[in-house]
């Protein structure tokens, strides 16, 4: 019997995702689904701004993040999101273009924002969608030199659309949780270009077979765990599926043999 549209779509994609563990770049795109190239579909939502007028809301935020929102390539261009839009922490790192049209200091240009907090309640809760800006986001949909008037209005409506994240060609850095230990391991994964939210994360040690992956859990935010109940025997490679593509990424024996707990590891790959 001759093989199903969706079961060619299956294998191929399979063969794909194998050819990404041994490739340079180790990634691949479905086309109908890449940011870049989608045409952008604007909506509706509410937004107010938290913390100082040109902070980053705070130091981190429930993505986990922690004092980098305010560093490039962050810049405290940041938000806070309703659960309508944050999904239990899946779409932490997702990035957004945001601008405002019908208060007077609105410069009706969009901005590029990247969720990394979460609002759980008042308008957040209540409104379809929406975004908790820091000071800085929400002052940079003003007209230049209106910013504090722009932020005196206090609650606004905006227009909204998922874009591709750009991080001016930085790789993905992975932060190892200072609890990790060799039975337990957690890490904080950074600058996800492209569409910039996870599925699914897996790990692989050096001791395992081409195929053999570990699925990991998420913890919380943008922090992904695994507790095997045994020793695990590094480097281990990461590999990254996109929640809003499936796009395969896997980062080859980033974590080295002798990581540390609380280490910074970055990657040569990216989602592009």
């Amino acid at each position: 019997m001759a093989m199903s549209i969706l079961s060619q779509y299956s294998l191929i994609s399979t063969s794909l995702a194998l050819f990404c563990m041994f490739s340079t770049c180790l990634a691949f795109k479905h086309k109908h689904f890449n940011l870049s190239t989608m045409a952008v579909h604007w909506s509706s939502a509410g937004a107010t701004w938290y913390g100082s007028p040109n902070g980053a809301g705070s130091d981190g935020g429930a993505c986990g993040y922690g004092n980098i929102v305010s560093q490039a390539p962050f810049s405290s261009m940041v938000t806070g999101i309703g659960p309508s839009l944050y999904k239990s922490g899946k779409e932490c790192g997702a990035c957004y273009q945001i601008k405002c049209t019908r208060h007077p200091s609105c410069s009706r240009k969009p901005v590029r924002v990247v969720i990394t907090d979460f609002c759980p309640g008042g308008p957040c809760l209540s409104d379809a969608a929406h975004f908790d800006l820091s000071g800085t986001a929400f002052g940079a949909m003003a007209i230049p030199g209106q910013e504090d008037k722009l932020r005196d209005a206090g609650v606004l409506q905006i227009r909204f659309a998922r874009v591709a994240c750009d991080y001016s060609g930085k790789t993905i850095v992975f932060h190892v949780d200072p609890g990790s230990n060799p039975n337990y391991f957690a890490v904080l994964i950074e600058f996800e270009e492209g569409d910039g939210d996870l599925a699914r994360v897996g790990l692989q040690e050096a001791t395992s077979d081409l195929d053999e992956w570990w699925e990991m859990n998420q913890s919380w935010g943008a922090v992904w765990q695994l507790n095997p109940g045994l020793e695990l025997h590094p480097p281990f490679s990461i590999r990254l599926i996109s929640q809003y593509s499936g796009q395969t990424l896997v980062a080859k024996s980033v974590i080295p043999t002798g990581w540390q707990p609380g280490a910074a590891y970055r990657s040569v790959v990216n989602y592009v």
